[in-house]
This record gives C-alpha cells, sequence and structure tokens, in this order.
C-alpha cells in the first residue's frame, strides 16, 4: 500500500504578522495592502461569540478572492478545547488558507489533534495532505508553561509564539507588569520559554504582540532587543506597527558586513577553534551566528 508523504515544512521566514479581525471586510482589505509579511486573520478573541458564525464565511471568502496572496493570508482559529474551533477549521479549509494559528494550547497533544482535522479537511477539499503550517500560542494557558520544550518534531509547526494577557487570565493574575511597565517575572519567563521552545524545536520564535500602537519608538526598542534574544519576528496588532517590526528584524548592512568578515576568516583558517579578531578572539559559535544572520539576509 503506498503512502502519501507529507511534506516537510521548513522554518517560517516572516517578520511581521498582523492581526485583523475576520468580522471586517475593510479591515481585512487594509491589512492585505500592508507590508505585513503575515496577514493573521483572527476568528478568536477579535470576534465577538455573536459574530462567529458570520465572520467565518467572510474570512472563507476573502481568501478565495485574494488567491494570489493566500501564503501570506493565515487564520486564528479558537481553541481547539471550545465549541467553535472545528466550525473554523471546516469553513476556512476550504479556501486554503496559508497557515493556521492555534491559540490557547495545553501541549503537543493539541497540535496533534490539529494536525488529524487539518489533515481530513485537506483530504476532502482537494488540498495537498499535510501543507497548511501551523503557528502555535505556547504560553496561553498555565498547563501549556511546562510543555513549551516539547514541540520536535510536532507535525507541521513552523513558528512558535506566546501571550501574556491569557496567561495572565489562566493564572488568575490582576495584572502582568511591572509598576514601570514591564512585564513582570512570570511573563519574561514566558518570553524565554517561547523562544528556548522554538529553538528545540527548530522553528521560528515570534515575539507577542506591543499593544501600545502609537508608540512606536517603544516598539522598535522592544524588537530590537527581542531579536538579540533570539526572535525572528514579531505580532502586530495595527499596520503603522509593520514599518517598524520589519525594520527591526531585517540585518542591517553593517551587521552583514561583519557576519561577513566572521565567515571569510574562518573560511580562509579552515580547522581552527578559535580566531583573533578586532583585539579579541572568535570561537565557532560566532560563526555559527554569523552565518545564520547571512542566511536570515539572503546571503549564504
Amino acid at each position: 500500500m503506498s503512502v502519501t508523504p507529507t511534506p516537510s515544512h521548513e522554518p517560517v521566514s516572516a517578520r511581521s504578522w498582523l492581526f485583523v479581525p475576520g468580522d471586517s471586510e475593510r479591515k481585512m482589505q487594509k491589512a492585505l495592502e500592508s507590508e505585513a509579511d503575515i496577514v493573521l486573520i483572527d476568528l478568536e478573541d477579535a470576534v465577538a461569540i455573536g459574530n462567529k458564525a458570520a465572520a467565518r464565511p467572510m474570512v472563507h471568502d476573502f481568501i478565495k478572492a485574494n488567491t494570489e496572496q493566500r501564503r501570506r493570508l493565515w487564520v486564528r482559529v479558537n481553541p481547539l478545547d471550545g465549541p467553535y474551533a472545528l466550525h473554523d477549521l471546516a469553513a476556512v479549509m476550504p479556501a486554503h488558507p496559508g497557515g493556521i494559528m492555534l491559540p490557547k494550547v495545553h501541549g503537543r497533544q493539541d497540535v496533534e489533534s490539529l494536525d488529524k482535522y487539518l489533515e481530513a479537511l485537506e483530504v476532502a477539499n482537494g488540498i495537498e495532505q499535510g501543507s497548511t503550517p501551523v503557528i502555535v500560542l505556547v504560553t496561553e494557558t498555565a498547563e501549556g508553561m511546562f510543555h513549551c520544550g516539547d514541540y520536535k518534531g510536532a507535525p507541521r509547526v513552523v513558528a512558535m509564539t506566546w501571550g501574556a494577557e491569557d496567561l495572565a487570565d489562566s493564572l488568575g493574575a490582576s495584572s502582568n507588569r511591572n509598576p514601570d511597565g514591564s512585564y513582570s517575572f512570570t511573563y519574561e519567563l514566558a518570553r524565554s520559554f517561547c523562544v528556548m521552545g522554538a529553538a528545540a524545536a527548530g522553528v521560528t520564535a515570534i515575539e507577542t504582540i506591543s499593544a501600545d500602537f502609537q508608540d512606536l519608538e517603544a516598539l522598535r526598542l522592544r524588537a530590537e532587543k527581542v531579536r538579540r534574544d533570539g526572535y525572528r519576528g514579531m505580532l502586530a496588532i495595527h499596520p503603522a506597527q509593520i514599518p517598524v517590526i520589519n525594520a527591526a528584524f531585517t540585518p542591517t548592512e553593517v551587521e552583514i558586513a561583519e557576519a561577513q568578515e566572521i565567515a571569510d576568516l574562518f573560511a580562509a583558517n579552515p580547522g581552527v577553534g578559535a580566531i583573533g579578531w578586532k583585539g579579541g578572539m572568535l570561537d565557532r559559535p560566532y560563526l555559527a551566528r554569523a552565518e545564520r544572520l547571512l542566511r536570515q539576509a539572503g546571503r549564504l
């Protein structure tokens, strides 16, 4: 008996992921016209319970009407343990969205369940089996926090991201912020677990939203910081945030030139473990970081 091979998914390369409510065609169109690498059409938090049934065919029709942009059009469905997710999937999968965001996961088992649902819907709609990629929100439940490192080899997963607001609700916390506005320890821990889990799984780490879409300078500083920490993109809630995020997660020419210099230095001295450079010593982790940045910039 022949078995249809499941496509393998490379970690997704996308800097900006723009949320847009799935019950507003005007806002979906505006998001599509933005410079966002991914448009995340939301059927979860951005759509009231009373509007969900009406939003599903709107999302289907919007994706269907923009097939040339399909790979940019992802959908956040509702959580699998609620009453809406299967209705969401059944409605949008015939339009063949670029990917699915799964929120409020409790662990890897949710991804594996989603894989089975998507597999059946792909077969039913003539879509290549296993071709729909998934980004997972891994820290929105207390249980999920304990499983951020469990996604290596998980089907379809190409990226992981985290959330602070739903996690606070899950914990019964009154706030997730320090008096100075920074995230308190538990939520910085969630950010760390997410980037470590993504690295362990070999997928892309995506930073959570910045709710104050008017403070673009704070957004820039935060995006640049998390990029240094290993994040490769960021969620957004407003089109004004997209140029800032794209710039922050795009290697600069100075960074590219320095990385190329390091790569060339090691290439000219094969077999060495450490090498002198600009008054200091570089070892192999520096080469690995340089090569990663060159790949990100499309130079390797």
